[in-house]
């Protein structure tokens, strides 16, 4: 049985192999973003980390953001979200609560209030209902920041969503004037003061 903190390791090497560069492990992903796990456990020992399907299943299982999936007929995983390589998802429109949150740096805001949150690299802008996930994910680049977002006003104005099975709201991009912002921020407070 892994450690916790092997297991965080490998979580977080199957994020990029899953999401960003398969080509790393000699993996390919089909359109929808899925690899058959007996190809994946093949490369993965081929690049020197032996993992068992037990070990596949239990990061699966306990992920914190439940970030992978595995077929309903247990032959291939994917990562729910965050792709950087092309891969249509499959998921369908949906109607999103009144509000949604982001987590994001504070060091990211200034640019947010001229730009609004665009989704960069990946294919989507990720919202989350759940403050803590939003604000475990700003905090993953700096001091966070929570901005609410007015989806339900940008529902109603023609704006889609999509959520994935492990409840992250997807959106192209969310305008400025639809992000509630808090009144500053210290990094912005900072270049006040510079």
């Amino acid at each position: 049985m892994s450690t916790e903190k092997e297991m965080r390791t490998l979580s977080r090497f199957l994020s990029l192999v899953l999401r960003h560069q398969p080509q790393e492990i000699g993996i390919c992903l089909d359109d929808a973003g899925w690899t058959s796990i007996d190809e994946l456990l093949s490369a993965l020992h081929r690049h020197g980390r032996t993992v068992t399907r037990e070990t596949l299943e239990q990061i699966v299982a306990t992920s914190d953001k439940q970030r992978f999936c595995i077929s309903d007929d247990g032959r291939q995983i994917r990562a729910n979200q965050g792709h950087s390589v092309t891969v249509n998802l499959g998921y369908k429109p949906a109607d999103p609560p009144e509000f949604l949150l982001h987590g994001t740096p504070d060091s990211a805001v200034a640019v947010i209030r001229r730009e609004g949150l665009k989704k960069m690299q990946r294919h989507h802008v990720h919202l989350h209902e759940n403050v803590n996930i939003a604000e475990a994910v700003g905090a993953r680049r700096g001091t966070p920041v929570l901005l609410r977002i007015r989806a339900g006003e940008m529902a109603a104005a023609g704006f889609e969503f999509q959520v994935t099975p492990n409840r992250v709201w997807l959106t192209d991009h969310v305008p400025v004037q639809y992000i509630d912002f808090p009144e500053s921020t210290r990094a912005e407070s900072t270049m006040l003061t510079d």
